[in-house]
Order: C-alpha cells, then sequence, then structure tokens
C-alpha cells in the first residue's frame, strides 16, 4: 500500500481521553503523519495536439499522464533546446532546455511510453543526417582536395630553388593553415543515452551547443555519481542546464569552446534512485538537485484497464508532424530566438513571482526546499516557452508569449512544486516512516488487537516488505510512537526449536479508528 493511499487525517484523528485508555501503561500515541495525495499531471496546460498525445499514450499503455506529460516537455525541449530563450524582463532570459525525473516502480511501461513519444523526435533528427549529407560530402571533398593542393605546394617548395623557396614555402603554409581551419559537419544528432560528461561535451561542441538525454533508466544519475571517473562529475550539467560558457582543454585532445550550452534531460527512474541521487556528493550543494523538475505519480499497476483504446493515428500522426516541422525549423538556428511576454503575460508571471517569494522565508512553506524553489519562476518562464512554441510551432519564434501560456505554466509549475515537496521531504525522511505509515495501515484496516509479526507480515505486500526483516524498523517505529508494544515471550519449554515470532498488542484506539 502507498502512502498516498491512505488518507491524510488518518493518523491525526486520535483524539484521546481518559476512556479511550483501557490500561495505565498505555500512553498517547505520538501520530505518524502521511503526506498528502498529489496532484495529477494538468494535461489540459498542453496545447491541443500535445495534450491529446499524451492522454492517447496514457490511455493505451495505461501508465499515469504524468510520464507521457513530463516527457513531451522534454521532448519540445530537445527540439528548441539551444535556439531559443525567453525575455522575461531587463537583462533576465531563460533557456526553454529543462530536467525532468519522473519516479515510477518497474512495470509501469516507461519504455512503451518512451518509444510513443520519442520516435518522431529520432524520426526528425534522421531527417536532420539525410539532408546534411551533401553538405558534408561537400566538405570532405573540399577538405580533400586543400590537402592535395597543400602537399603539391609543400612538395614544390622543398624542391625549389633557393631564389623561390621562400615565396613557394610561404604558399604551401597559407594552404596548409586553410586545411586545418575546416571541417566537417558533425552527423546530426539530438537524443544521446548512456553518455559520460566528458562525452556531453565532445557532443555539445560538435552538436551546436545542444544534446538531449532522453532514457527509461535511471544510468545517467550513476554516471554523474562517478561510474566512470571514480568521483561525482557534475558540472557538464550544471553549466548544460543554466547555459554557462564552457571551455575544455585536455592533454592530446582538441580544446573545446561552447558559448551557449544546452542540455535536456527527460528520465524515468525508479523511486529509489531519487534517494541515492541526493547521496551523492555535492549534488545538493551545487546545486544538481534543484534543476530537475520532478514527478512522483501514483502507479496504475493491479488496476489497469486491460482493453484500453488505442492510441488514435491521426492524433499519432498530428504528434509527429508537428514535432518534426519544429525540429527542422529552429536546427539551423545558430543565434536564439528570443521570445518576448507580453504586458498581460509578465503580470502573470510577476504574480507567480510574489507568491514564490512570500513562500521562501524560514516560516514559508517552500522552506524546505528553498535551492529548488528559488528556480522555480525560472522553470515557469522555460515552460511557458516550450508552450508557446508547441502552440505555435510553425512561427512561434514571431509572436510574443501571451498570458494564457504563461498562465498555464503557472499550472505546471504548481504541479512540479507540489511533487518537489514530496520528492525532498521523502530524501530527508527517516526510511522507516513510509514503511511505518504502511504497516500502521494494514494494522488498522485489519482492526488488529493483537498479531505476531510473522502475521502482519503475510498481509503487506512483498513490494513493500520483500523479507519478513524488512518489518523490523517499522515495527520498531510504531513501538517508539506508542501505536504498538511487544507482548513478552511466553517462558521457553527447552525443547528447542524455532522461537515464536514476536507477539505484539495495538493501542485500544485503533480498532476505533477502523
Amino acid at each position: 500500500m502507498s502512502t498516498n493511499d491512505v488518507a491524510p487525517d488518518l493518523w491525526e484523528g486520535f483524539d484521546l481521553t481518559a476512556e479511550d485508555i483501557t490500561g495505565p501503561a498505555w500512553d498517547e500515541p505520538v501520530p505518524l503523519k502521511s503526506r498528502p495525495p498529489l496532484p495529477p499531471f494538468p494535461v489540459d496546460a498542453l496545447p491541443p495536439w500535445l495534450g491529446n498525445m499524451v492522454r492517447g499514450v496514457a490511455e493505451e499503455t495505461q501508465t499515469p499522464a504524468d510520464l507521457a506529460g513530463c516527457l513531451a516537455l522534454a521532448v519540445i525541449a530537445t527540439a528548441a533546446g539551444g535556439r531559443v530563450k525567453v525575455c522575461v524582463r531587463g537583462h533576465w532570459r531563460e533557456p526553454v532546455n529543462i530536467y525532468t525525473a519522473v519516479a515510477l516502480d518497474p512495470g509501469n511501461r516507461k519504455s512503451a511510453v518512451f518509444d510513443l513519444m520519442v520516435r518522431p523526435l529520432l524520426a526528425a533528427e534522421k531527417s536532420l543526417i539525410e539532408l546534411s549529407g551533401p553538405i558534408r560530402a561537400e566538405a570532405e571533398t573540399t577538405i580533400r582536395l586543400a590537402k592535395s593542393a597543400a602537399d603539391k605546394a609543400a612538395g614544390r617548395a622543398a624542391g625549389a630553388e633557393p631564389d623561390e623557396r621562400g615565396t613557394l614555402t610561404a604558399e604551401a603554409v597559407q594552404l596548409a593553415q586553410a586545411v586545418d581551419e575546416m571541417s566537417v559537419p558533425a552527423v546530426p544528432q539530438l537524443v544521446a543515452d548512456d553518455v559520460t560528461p566528458e562525452n556531453i561535451g565532445t557532443l555539445l561542441d560538435q552538436q551546436g551547443g545542444r544534446i538531449s538525454c532522453l532514457s527509461a533508466e535511471g544510468e545517467l544519475f550513476d554516471i554523474i555519481a562517478g561510474r566512470y571517473s571514480g568521483k561525482p562529475n557534475m558540472g557538464m550539467f550544471l553549466k548544460g542546464h543554466a547555459g554557462d560558457m564552457i571551455r575544455v582543454n585536455r592533454q592530446g585532445r582538441e580544446a573545446q569552446h561552447i558559448d551557449m550550452p544546452a542540455v535536456t534531460i527527460g528520465l524515468a527512474v525508479q523511486p529509489e534512485v531519487l534517494d541515492a541521487l541526493s547521496r551523492i556528493d555535492g549534488a545538493d550543494g551545487r546545486g544538481l538537485l534543484a534543476r530537475f523538475l520532478y514527478s512522483k505519480p501514483l502507479s496504475l499497476v493491479g488496476r489497469r484497464n486491460l482493453a484500453p483504446d488505442l492510441l488514435d493515428e491521426e492524433v499519432a500522426a498530428t504528434y509527429a508532424r508537428q514535432l518534426g516541422g519544429l525540429t527542422l525549423a529552429l536546427a539551423d538556428w545558430t543565434d536564439p530566438a528570443l521570445l518576448q511576454l507580453t504586458p498581460e503575460a509578465d503580470a502573470v508571471l510577476l504574480a507567480f513571482q510574489k507568491v514564490t517569494e512570500s513562500r521562501l522565508g524560514p516560516d514559508g512553506s517552500y522552506a524546505p526546499i528553498v535551492k529548488w524553489a528559488s528556480k522555480r519562476d525560472g522553470a515557469v518562464a522555460r515552460i511557458a516557452g516550450l508552450l508557446h512554441l508547441a502552440a505555435h510551432p510553425e512561427d512561434g519564434w514571431h509572436k510574443p508569449i501571451d498570458a494564457a501560456i504563461m498562465a498555464a505554466a503557472t499550472i505546471l509549475g504548481d504541479y512540479f512544486t507540489a511533487h518537489a515537496l514530496d520528492v525532498f521531504d521523502t530524501m530527508s525522511a527517516d526510511p522507516a516512516h513510509d514503511s511505518a505509515l504502511t504497516a500502521l495501515a494494514q494494522i488498522v484496516t485489519g482492526s488488529l488487537a493483537r498479531f505476531t509479526k510473522r502475521e502482519l507480515f503475510r498481509m503487506l505486500r512483498r513490494a513493500d516488505f520483500p523479507a519478513i526483516g524488512d518489518l523490523d524498523p517499522a515495527l520498531a517505529l510504531l513501538e517508539e510512537h506508542g501505536w504498538i508494544r511487544q507482548v513478552p515471550p511466553p517462558p521457553r519449554t527447552g525443547r528447542g526449536g524455532r522461537p515464536p515470532s514476536p507477539r505484539y498488542e495495538t493501542h485500544p484506539r485503533i480498532a476505533r479508528a477502523a
């Protein structure tokens, strides 16, 4: 049972009186507070062609719309990242690349969702490769001819008479320098997977300053944690989100210089991976955790429709056409397009900023996520840019962002804020807390006045408690909070055999609560 399945006030409804206490040994239990249910992904905030695709994919795969919805934003960011910036006010500019991470347990068909949402993007990548073929062939031929001319000039200079050698040598040097300045454009690539931070730098250098990492697994976090290097390496991802200049100089390699890098990340990971992310040395202090937009949807496993409606072919075709068109239209941009805000859109964002600012103080509701919330307004500006481009895929870079688009972006901002609060609360919580909530929910549901450890283990899902020993921290926390107490075991008979399973009795108020 997920803690999101438990009513938030269940543990706070025990207002005990003297009459409720059946024995002098029972004290008032300390409530175990459950986290409130998280909001679902606001699909209506997306432009129709994108929202229809998200709904269709979620229905066919029987997955939460959160997964396809977050991936839809990441896919648009892949198409536009590094090519567009949102001008908020003054010198405040926000690039439209984003980092998203959706937490879902295995068995939720994440790969199927990724395939449906990302496949048209890969088709656009293939078109870019085909379109660049003649250009690369021409560059290769030009370089080959120039190198041949430089070699011939060097040969003439080497065999020339002394009075002619200086002139011919200068000509050969000039031709050789021209060859060194020539290059063949890299094969276009929009999406990478399972790449090291060093490879990210190389790809950014080759791909005009942008690259995207989209994956149904969480290996990228392992790589950041130091799978290959043995120590955390997150600099590329910090700068790739902010758009800060990257200069890489390595011995024996050509220097890399990226003025405005734009990295997009769209991941689906197991919930435990987010906990592991928080333990990466420097991930919190250097701001990596604060750069992600988190989503923790409730799994549909166990209540899925086994005969769902299939994705409408026209919806899928429209999605592929609009996404492909946007990708190809922005592919050749070198200087980013600057999206302005209408006065009304600026007013909507300013109101959102005031809410953020009012909750950032020590006593504010965003105090537990102050680093993340400090980037909340910028994230909404980025999302507004993505929604605007999706709403106007043919010419969005020529139009300002209006108030309706900005309002939709703030709705998504509130959604990601609620999920970030839960994610960071989980990262900092006692690992036994959720297990204790799950165990207590079963005790209340079953009106258990007494139970053995083995009996309770049989009632619980193996996904929550794979082994009976996994119950120990939860039982210890429940006992510490006064919800249960262990009954002294009966005296041993001396006959040997397995000791009896520990027996517990529950607070008498539990039966009344059930």
